[in-house]
């Protein structure tokens, strides 16, 4: 959280999804975007390092813009109990000077001690199986009589998720078309009616796929 009201960056997805497959990687794009008319210093840290690689893990972001970290699940050799994570990331933000260098950065600008407003987003890791209908327990003839069931909660499952995917999507879109509104203010960009064009057509289409999935989706009770 931060010491004001305004919110200094925006981070999309608000989760981070990993396709969990024994022995491979995984990874996860993060949009960062600048929501102010000042330069905003980012830094990623996670609960657990040595399991992800997060490139870039900081930077300067400037007015108006964005950029994206990609952050890789390094491969693992077990599946955690019941496909659950407890990892978290930690997005932090604060204002730097003007055309500061992240490699200006002093040490302690992300440090609460330093007197900086530090803003802070929590972000949840979640395991996704790449063929859920494929795992069964061992417990043979048990596994055989619950398949069903099973496998129609992860259909279900895997709907609601792509539903949500969706509408995140969505809220992005709209996101990112309120930032070149004003980017476009703040600049004059000439090509602003061709990409507010192809935005308000990108909405328009993930709105219509949201109400598909909606109307298409079972019950969950």
């Amino acid at each position: 959280m931060t010491a004001g009201t305004t919110q200094l960056i925006s981070v999309q997805p608000d989760e981070l999804h990993f396709q969990f497959e024994l022995e491979k990687q995984s990874f996860c794009d993060l949009k960062v975007a600048n929501t102010t008319e000042h330069h905003v210093a980012f830094k990623v840290k996670t609960t657990s390092p040595r399991k992800y690689f997060v490139r870039p893990n900081t930077g300067v972001i400037q007015p108006w813009d964005s950029c994206v970290i990609r952050v890789t699940l390094q491969a693992q050799r077990e599946y955690p109990p019941d496909m659950q994570c407890k990892d978290k990331f930690l997005l932090q933000g604060t204002i730097v000077p003007p055309n500061t260098d992240v490699d200006e950065l002093p040490q302690n600008t992300f440090s609460k001690e330093s007197g900086n407003a530090i803003e802070e987003r929590k972000l949840k890791v979640v395991y996704l199986s790449p063929n859920p209908a494929t795992v069964i327990s061992e417990d043979g003839a048990n596994a055989m009589r619950h398949s069903a069931s099973f496998d129609d909660n992860q259909v279900l499952q895997r709907l609601k998720e792509e539903r949500d995917a969706a509408m995140r999507q969505t809220q992005q879109l709209q996101q990112e078309l309120e930032i070149l509104k004003k980017r476009k203010n703040r600049k004059g960009d000439p090509g602003f009616s061709m990409v507010f064009a192809l935005f308000v057509g990108l909405i328009g289409i993930m709105f219509g796929f949201i109400f598909k999935l909606l109307f298409s989706s079972p019950s969950s009770e």
